[in-house]
């Protein structure tokens, strides 16, 4: 069975531990993924599964999409992704239409957890990269502006300079975090910290690699 599922991030709250220690958790809702595909070294050239979760109104897919989850034999789901191994006799018994569920975790793992960022439009450098402000008195007229951009000799900014531009909406990984709580019951995961995204956003939940 993999390590890995995914779901939707529902906010934060706040658990008390059994030796009464307040930690802030995560809340992540993982209806039970359903396997769609299970791909070999033969085949597909890699060994991983694929899942999907949310199921979604046909018209929204597209016919290419339909069609491999006909194959199936799955409902329409929203987000399909893999997981990936070097070995499979994890998968060996995994057929499609399987289901995966939160209690593949337990209290105490730790987890990798990939989401989109929250997005912050167009920022400027003092937002985006914590520049320091110019002075702000005396008619200055330079008060969060980007400074100099390099050399003026090489009449051209050099790649990597830190200027404004967008902020926030990338693929983020937060690696070893631990699951405080597991409720089956619910389909929740209750993580340790802080995961990327905002309310309702889709993540990935995964045994963390460098445990």
């Amino acid at each position: 069975m993999p390590k890995g599922l995914l779901g939707r991030k529902v906010g934060m709250t706040q658990v008390f531990t059994e030796n009464g220690e307040l930690v802030p958790v995560t809340v992540i809702e993982a209806s039970p993924n359903v396997v769609v595909q299970v791909k070999n070294q033969e085949v597909d050239g890699y060994e991983a599964v694929q899942v999907g979760f949310g199921e979604v109104r046909e018209k929204l897919l597209s016919k290419g999409q339909r069609g491999h989850l006909a194959k199936a034999n799955v409902a329409n789901l929203r987000y399909l992704r893999e997981f990936r191994t070097e070995s499979i006799e994890e998968f060996k018994d995994l057929q499609p239409g399987d289901t995966i569920s939160v209690d593949i975790f337990a209290a105490g793992d730790l987890v990798d957890v990939t989401g989109t960022t929250k997005g912050k439009g167009t920022a400027g450098v003092v937002k985006r990269w914590g520049f320091s402000r110019g002075p702000s008195s005396h008619g200055s007229q330079f008060h969060r502006g980007v400074g100099s951009s390099g050399a003026a000799g090489q009449s051209r900014v050099f790649k990597g300079r830190k200027l404004p531009g967008r902020m926030g909406n990338v693929r983020r990984t937060i690696q070893n975090l631990e699951v405080v709580r597991v409720d089956a019951d619910r389909n929740l995961l209750l993580i340790r910290g802080g995961v990327p995204g905002v309310r309702g956003s889709l993540v990935k939940v995964q045994a963390a690699v460098k445990a």
